[in-house]
């Protein structure tokens, strides 16, 4: 009986062996899945790192970009030893875009990772608001032709011109006074922007209807903010989208023009900025109006820009008596530059902030002149940059009159 058994074991062996030694039919057989090929998704590297899906239902662009930055700041304008100083990454960011299922249809996700970039200290701390502001956009694009845009999600409302300009796409170390003091920052809600020409005149018209609370927060109440902004572009438009980044380094060949003008309502804003900055100890509704002007021709650039932000009572009080106010008023800055041949562009900014009546025991009126140099390596992504300034703030007590100098060094390095 053991003899049977170990020869029928034996035939059982060796036509499995058979089996596999057999070469598979070509006829009508459907092959294992184990000897199907994966197509390799389409990688590109021409602006960071684009991945194709094999089906082309699905791209990913990977890009990122730091600056490390050190500032020095005077006691005086006669006593240089060292006031304030800052050294640190500044920004460190992390990009990715792309589109799903239809170009039509394309996604943008940016993440901030460096302390400073997050909005995470005092003068940003709100109830609302309160933990590291990692995601700067998370937002969905659908583009159904060549004239409308639409933008669900969070990102950058259509402000002030130098705030939506990237903050890797500035001429100086950082952007202005003004902006700092007056942008309406980003926002998470709906958005539409038409695109269009009657001739050589090009015109966009942008809209936004949005929570009014920021980004990142927590809870949202009733009170919406409605943002719109129109901007004329006379002789045509720009090279490569030159009007959203600063100075000239397409050298437009012919003059090109932008002129723009925007408001922002935000209704019940419950933060001293709006969407940015502590909680109010009252809401209020604040409006923010936004005027600027761009030009460019030749490596020359000149910009403009004008906000105006009003409400009807700025300020507002606890139970203890302690304040915190909306900064109502203007600020003004212009700015020219020149890109040289080699690369290298000089650049000078003069900026301003003059406070509302009713605010003016409580913010001082400040002044700051900026000159600066930029070497561009390769464009915005790589470059050096050295700024100089000198600063002017009026005295309101207990806040005492300063006059002093600035001066900084910022490497910008991204893909």
């Amino acid at each position: 009986m053991r003899k049977s058994l170990t020869i029928l074991l034996a035939l059982i062996i060796g036509i499995l062996v058979s089996k596999a030694q057999t070469p598979p039919s070509t006829t009508g057989a459907v092959p294992r899945a184990e000897t199907i090929k994966p197509t390799p998704p389409e990688v590109y590297f021409k602006r960071g790192i684009e991945i194709v899906a094999p089906d082309s239902l699905f791209s990913l662009n990977l890009r990122f970009r730091m600056q490390s930055r050190a500032l020095y700041f005077s006691e005086s304008l006669t006593d240089f030893s060292m006031s304030e100083a800052e050294a640190r990454v500044r920004r460190l960011r992390l990009r990715m875009e792309g589109f799903m299922y239809n170009p039509k249809l394309s996604y943008l996700i940016q993440l901030s990772f460096s302390r400073g970039d997050m909005d995470w200290n005092v003068r940003d701390n709100s109830a609302i608001n309160n933990s590291p502001n990692i995601i700067r956009d998370a937002c969905v694009f659908y583009r159904p032709d060549n004239h409308w845009t639409f933008i669900f999600g969070q990102t950058k409302l259509p402000g002030n011109r130098q705030r939506v300009i990237s903050s890797g796409d500035q001429q100086f170390i950082d952007r202005s006074i003004v902006n700092a003091t007056y942008n309406i920052d980003r926002d998470f809600g709906l958005q539409a922007q038409y695109l269009n020409s009657i001739g050589n005149l090009f015109y966009i018209a942008k809209g936004a209807l949005t929570t009014g609370d920021g980004r990142n927060v927590e809870t949202t109440d009733k009170g919406l903010a409605y943002t719109g902004r129109l901007e004329l572009l006379p002789l045509g438009k720009f090279k490569n989208m030159g009007d959203y980044f600063e100075g000239d380094l397409e050298r437009e060949e012919t003059p090109k023009i932008s002129i723009a003008g925007g408001l922002s309502y935000n209704e019940g804003a419950r933060r001293t900025g709006g969407q940015i900055g502590r909680d109010l100890y009252q809401q209020r509704n604040m409006t923010t109006y936004i005027y600027d002007a761009l030009l460019k021709y030749r490596g020359f650039a000149l910009y403009l820009e004008h906000l105006d932000r009003r409400a009807d009572d700025p300020i507002t009080m606890n139970e203890i008596g302690q304040i915190r106010h909306i900064t109502t008023g203007t600020g003004s800055l212009a700015q020219a530059s020149y890109l040289f041949k080699n690369n290298y562009e000089v650049a000078a900014r003069y900026a301003m902030i003059r406070p509302s009546e009713a605010i003016a025991n409580l913010t001082p009126e400040s002044d700051i002149a900026t000159a600066g140099v930029t070497k561009y390596i390769i464009r915005h992504k790589v470059k050096l940059q050295a700024n100089i300034s000198y600063q002017s703030r009026s005295q309101i007590a207990p806040i005492s009159p300063l006059q002093n100098w600035g001066a900084g060094f910022q490497i910008e390095l991204g893909i």
